[in-house]
């Protein structure tokens, strides 16, 4: 995939091994190379890019900060020697969140997920935004219940059944949580191994845990990067 970007990071040997590693194993397009985030500012005012390699910990202005003052649209993918950063990481449009030293394996597996991401996202799409069936029905006892998708609040697997959840009204449905899950498009997610969730019924997103009326849903770490995805793409 013919992609381009740039090197962000205070670390002359850490800025060769990415560029070494792009060479290496991409036919993306190294556009520029920065020593710190004001040269970094300065560049990015006329050149774009489809994403960069931002390193955190540089002086006088971190990549944290630098990612804050650039357009919220641009797409980043961390490096870094902590791993504290992760989570406020994905605050940002962020692709991978690579951890120093970065080794060949790990960078490979950061290719694969970066050209994944540029073939699925394209400029005003939202990734698996096919339209779903605007309902279906549920067996209960001798009758097929018809349900509606956009009064569900969320499904909550427990054991061999699933718990659907919509307002007062709770219905079980003796099928796996996987299986659920595979008929399902946007805006259902998943976004913990026991709920997936309607993201039109959240009210907010608070120290990893969604808010659906008075149901308060973890999001684990396995599904937070794509859930965090959908979010960074409808926020203000």
């Amino acid at each position: 995939m013919n992609l381009s970007c740039i090197i962000i990071d205070d670390e002359p040997d850490a800025i060769d091994l990415v560029e070494l590693l792009i060479g290496q194993s991409t036919s993306w397009t190294l556009k520029g190379k920065c020593y710190n985030a004001l040269e970094a500012l300065t560049f990015l005012k006329t050149n774009t890019v489809d994403f960069i390699f931002l390193d955190i910990n540089m002086p006088k202005l971190t990549g944290m900060e630098l990612a804050s003052l650039l357009p919220p649209q641009t797409k980043i993918v961390f490096t870094t020697a902590y791993s504290e950063y992760a989570v406020e990481s994905y605050a940002f449009q962020t692709i991978d969140y690579l951890l120093k030293p970065i080794t060949l394996k790990r960078f490979l597996a950061s290719v694969q997920k970066i050209e994944q991401y540029f073939s699925v996202h394209q400029p005003g799409q939202v990734p698996n935004a096919e339209h779903s069936p605007e309902f279906f029905f549920v067996k209960s006892g001798k009758t097929f219940r018809k349900i509606i998708l956009k009064d569900i609040q969320y499904f909550e697997g427990e054991k061999d059944y699933v718990r659907l959840v919509k307002g007062d009204e709770q219905l079980l449905i003796y099928r796996r949580l996987k299986d659920i899950e595979e008929q399902l498009n946007l805006p259902f997610i998943r976004v913990h191994n026991s709920y997936i969730i309607n993201y039109e019924q959240l009210s907010k997103v608070e120290d990893n845990h969604i808010f659906i009326a008075d149901k308060r849903i973890p999001v684990s770490e396995k599904f937070r990067e794509r859930f965090m995805e959908l979010i960074n793409k409808n926020k203000f």
